[in-house]
């Protein structure tokens, strides 16, 4: 594995195409469409010489965050070199993810490295949350439906099989190539799907059943408004459950349980004005 302090990798053909003369710094000050901007990172897709790609800036997280993740027994993401080492490990299991085109990282000072990454624009693709989101008043085809859960199942198996937790697996991070797809929704080849924003993905030697719960308790907690039935479920956990011994009866509570937790937390007061005043800076 390669060492990545004070490490940059930007392929000869983008360098060629920046203005400056420090790579790294060009890269630091990219301005572009930003889709998300919190303390300490930011991300948008910017384009070059015509060719669309997504950057993600990390300024340095600050010794609050650190001792906060550190004092709540989470591990801290210090750079953006998570999503790297995400990104190379998806690539070897065969899941389909943003494919990597750039990164770096300088600093020697936990709380102020500075990183990024960036990887091309996937085009044609929708998040899973945007794809069902109408489903209860615009229901899709059972076989679009049971093909597409299977799908999403068949995914997590694989992911958590490896010893790889996602740890925001909302369905909004998981996207449909839509290329295949006709005006009716229908399928017309294999469904595949994309795992994104993989900032905070945590990498085992082996599976572990608790980060995996999470994970699931996520991906569950933000389908519960999407007219999905318990049918539906029954066959996510009949194919995610196929031959990994690790999933039992108690896994399956301990999901529910956490899922509606989330789900009370995401639409307490408290977190909607969060959502509203992050909403609001993208805005400005």
């Amino acid at each position: 594995m390669t060492r990545f302090s004070n490490y940059s990798h930007i392929p000869a053909k983008l360098q060629s195409e920046l203005i400056g003369t420090d790579p790294f710094d060009y890269m630091m000050k990219l301005k572009g469409e930003v889709f998300r901007n919190v303390p300490g990172r930011k991300t948008l897709r910017f384009q070059v010489a015509g060719k669309s790609y997504f950057a993600k800036l990390h300024y340095g997280v600050g010794w609050r965050e650190i001792f906060k993740n550190l004092l709540s027994f989470k591990r801290p993401i210090l750079s953006a070199i998570t999503e790297v080492k995400a990104i190379q490990a998806l690539n070897q299991i065969d899941i389909p993810t943003t494919p990597l085109v750039a990164y770096g990282k300088r600093g020697w000072n936990p709380a102020h490295i500075q990183s990024f990454v960036v990887t091309k624009d996937l085009g044609e693709i929708i998040s899973l949350e945007d794809l069902i989101s109408d489903w209860k008043m615009n229901p899709p085809t059972t076989k679009f439906k049971r093909k597409l859960i299977v799908a999403v199942a068949e995914l997590a198996k694989k992911l958590h099989e490896n010893g790889l937790n996602h740890r925001d697996f909302y369905i909004c991070h998981l996207c449909m190539d839509t290329s295949s797809v006709d005006e009716e929704t229908t399928i017309v080849a294999q469904i595949k799907l994309y795992l994104i924003d993989l900032h905070r993905m945590l990498i085992h030697k082996n599976p572990n059943a608790r980060d995996n719960m999470k994970d699931i308790a996520a991906l569950y907690f933000s389908s519960m408004d999407m007219g999905l039935n318990a049918r539906d479920y029954l066959r996510f956990k009949h194919y995610y459950s196929k031959n990994f011994t690790s999933v039992n009866k108690s896994f399956w509570q301990k999901v529910t349980v956490r899922a509606n937790k989330l789900y009370a937390k995401f639409h307490s007061d408290k977190f909607q004005q969060r959502l509203a005043v992050e909403k609001a800076a993208l805005k400005k």
